[in-house]
């Protein structure tokens, strides 16, 4: 294996990072994921402000970005409270980068697992995850108390988006009853967060999916409440529905996500005036640079960002402030795009909106940081591939 001749040190590009802070925006090499900070700043301290404003604490979905320096930007300019995960290997990245408050928002049953969960708080961490089975209460129990340490355990109900959660009302309670009288564990609340409903396109759609959630929690914790079962979190909300569960009077915690990236997919989706809520609510801040690479046929343009660059689970990318192309297609290492008019030429810049942020990201293993058309930061994606 060839080694690189030196280390990186912040001055040069074609090694291991795609630009150099300083450097000019269009000398960027593609493809690369580039945050607009100036529409990240406005985007986090919006939510902190309307987190507030409705008398909740905002989580924030680390799942989204997997990036510490984002997370700890979250933290500062938007005062939220902590960040939420979906696997044990994205919280200890968080942990050691520095969060002190992390929520699991997932089941954690593997052994090996359990035990890694239960080593968190050693270092100077809260520790959450989610149950929805009684079975596991007495493994998480095992592992906290085996390690000295105390995990914080939310019961999650399933209200309606079909995957892991139980009913709610009774199962509830019996679960929530189990933690609360085992070693090392603390009860300390619920997860509801109504996956399903959050990219449907029209608000009164979303509203009626949400109102049944909402129902199904607020009858959980008046049931917990008869048991003497009290809970500090009561958690859900995404970019597409924290309105709904920040204003119902049971939620105090909202767990929203891509608000702060935006992507196509939850931009096509509509407010209550039926606006789009990237042009009213959250502007988009990630793009994926591209460059033409190609105009061998007069109407179609190629570009370096295709499948490797980018997840298409959610549609293809949206070409970012221009209507005269578009995006068709793409194969692993290219993307073709309509350009009847023959405006593009070879290495041409565009900006991609990518269709689903958080899978975008996944496969990149830097921010490039923009602003006034300068590099001004690079972040590494922190948990980038941690999904164990």
């Amino acid at each position: 294996m060839m080694s690189h001749p030196r280390e990186f040190d912040g001055l040069e590009v074609g090694y291991d990072v795609p630009a150099a802070i300083g450097m000019d925006a269009a000398e960027i090499q593609t493809p690369a994921l580039i945050l607009d900070l100036d529409a990240l700043e406005a985007n986090i301290i919006k939510m902190g402000e309307i987190a507030k404003s409705m008398g909740v604490r905002h989580r924030v979905h680390g799942k989204m970005h997997k990036s510490v320096d984002v997370a700890l930007l979250q933290e500062r300019l938007g005062g939220s409270c902590g960040v939420c995960c979906q696997k044990v290997s994205e919280a200890e990245v968080f942990v050691r980068g520095g969060v002190k408050d992390v929520l699991v928002s997932n089941q954690v049953r593997d052994p090996h697992k359990i035990d890694r969960l239960a080593r968190l708080p050693k270092l100077g961490a809260r520790t959450i995850c989610c149950v929805d089975d009684i079975a596991n209460v007495a493994q998480l129990s095992g592992a906290a108390t085996r390690h000295g340490t105390t995990i914080e355990c939310l019961v999650e109900i399933d209200c309606g988006a079909g995957r892991c959660g139980v009913s709610a009302g009774q199962p509830v309670v019996d679960i929530a009853r189990a933690i609360d009288a085992a070693p090392g564990l603390k009860f300390a609340g619920i997860q509801a967060y109504q996956g399903a409903m959050q990219h449907l396109d029209l608000y009164a759609d979303r509203r009626a999916k949400i109102d049944i959630a909402v129902d199904m929690v607020r009858r959980s914790v008046d049931m917990l409440s008869d048991a003497g079962l009290e809970c500090d979190i009561i958690g859900g909300g995404g970019t597409g529905s924290y309105h709904f569960e920040g204003n119902s009077g049971v939620y105090n915690e909202l767990q929203c996500g891509s608000y702060a990236f935006m992507d196509a997919d939850y931009g096509r989706i509509l407010d209550a005036d039926g606006n789009r809520i990237d042009q009213t609510e959250f502007q988009n801040a990630l793009f994926i640079l591209t460059s033409i690479m190609s105009h061998a046929k007069a109407d179609l343009a190629i570009c370096d960002a295709g499948l490797k660059a980018q997840s298409v689970d959610s549609g293809l990318p949206v070409i970012f402030g221009r209507d005269d192309v578009e995006y068709l297609k793409c194969s692993d290492e290219h993307g073709v795009i309509a350009d009847p008019e023959g405006v593009l030429a070879v290495n041409d810049r565009l900006r991609l909106v990518p269709g689903h942020c958080d899978p975008t990201c996944n496969v990149h293993d830097w921010y490039v940081g923009v602003r006034n058309g300068r590099v001004e930061t690079l972040w590494p994606v922190s948990a980038r591939g941690k999904a164990f």
